[in-house]
């Protein structure tokens, strides 16, 4: 049944249809409606929500929810997350499953979703949606990745999916059975001889031979791995012939699906380029859709960081060209006037070399 909800509302159902029974967090705008609505939402499902007095609060109980088997969450603005990156690394290394949801003030934390700021060698798998509908979509397939891949997962939104009201059809996906979970700290094996641990120094039991922290990183790094071959994921649209493709991530991409079918239809060969997956990042499938492009255009609302990964994978990274930018509100807490069909429109003619005398 399709009901209107805010986004973080939404979101907040679909981790609950999930069978998330753990949340925590510290409120921080506009993460702060997903916090809330999951506080009053959890207790009806027997699960239990967290104000935390802190982000290390929030992430740390996150962890040892996590470490029982039980399906956590935990979240932020980017802010709070970058104090929560220590425990965000812990997390992966001692392959525990979280679902981490970044409802960012803008766009500036590409870098720190996808390089992450934490130790050794994790990588964190980042669904960027573009609006309500994938949210909710991505907020039930993270909770199946992070358990599947035994990870932290995070889903990187921004205020527009948290504050905007859209009609949601909340029906529970159906995934694949999912490997047992016989690794989880239930206090059934206490005081048995067979205990079991969860520590990235010595995984499994005591003086295991041939477990230590080199078999154990070198293991988790080959899954991650294994990630980046099977898990990216992206949209093209009109990619086969475009001479010009722009490049977006997250809810920028709505003004791109929108430009690119008005100019498509003034005879001006235009197509897009979406990962959806911000980490594994698609790089065969965006050489393959700027395999004819003389303009690779990079449209993000920061000083340019996703332009990083378009210039490592694009055809021609000559034809790379970054089109975006730095534009906050006044508050700081959303996106200024850059965020706009307008605004996007100007720069892609401008970059390209287009007039609207040229078009017809």
């Amino acid at each position: 049944m399709t009901k209107l909800m805010q986004g973080s509302e939404a979101m907040a159902e679909a981790a609950l249809a999930s069978g998330c029974r753990f949340f925590s967090g510290y409120p921080m705008t506009p993460f702060t409606e997903l916090l809330e609505n999951m506080g009053r939402r959890m207790p009806a499902t027997g699960g239990v929500c967290v104000n935390a007095a802190s982000e290390l609060e929030a992430i740390n109980m996150a962890i040892g929810a996590a470490a029982t088997g039980a399906r956590a969450a935990t979240g932020s603005c980017g802010q709070g997350l970058a104090l929560m990156q220590e425990g965000i690394a812990e997390a992966a290394l001692n392959q525990l499953p979280i679902v981490l949801f970044n409802l960012a003030r803008g766009q500036q934390d590409y870098f720190q979703a996808t390089r992450g700021g934490g130790w050794g060698d994790y990588r964190t798998l980042t669904l960027a949606p573009k609006n309500i509908e994938e949210a909710v979509r991505f907020t039930q397939e993270l909770f199946d990745l992070a358990d599947r891949y035994r990870t932290p997962v995070m889903l990187l939104g921004d205020y527009v999916i948290a504050h905007s009201s859209v009609g949601v059809d909340l029906e529970p996906l159906a995934f694949p059975p999912l490997p047992p979970k016989d690794w989880a700290l239930d206090g059934s094996t206490s005081g048995s001889g067979d205990a079991r641990q969860i520590w990235t120094w010595e995984m499994g039991k005591p003086n295991h031979p041939g477990v230590g922290p080199s078999v154990h990183w070198a293991n988790v790094a080959a899954k991650y791995a294994d990630m980046e071959d099977v898990e990216a994921r992206y949209e093209a649209r009109h990619t086969e012939d475009a001479e010009i493709v722009l490049c977006t991530w997250g809810t920028t991409s709505v003004f791109a699906d929108r430009l690119v079918d008005e100019l498509r239809a003034d005879g001006v060969r235009i197509g897009s380029f979406r990962p959806v997956t911000l980490w594994p990042f698609p790089g065969d499938a965006l050489r393959e859709a700027t395999a004819t492009a003389t303009h690779v255009l990079v449209f993000e609302i920061n000083a340019g960081q996703m332009v990083d990964d378009i210039r490592m994978h694009a055809t021609d990274r000559s034809a790379v060209r970054f089109i975006g930018g730095v534009s906050q509100e006044p508050s700081g807490m959303r996106q200024g006037p850059l965020f706009s069909l307008e605004a996007l429109r100007e720069r892609v003619l401008d970059a390209a070399g287009l007039t609207t005398g040229a078009m017809s």
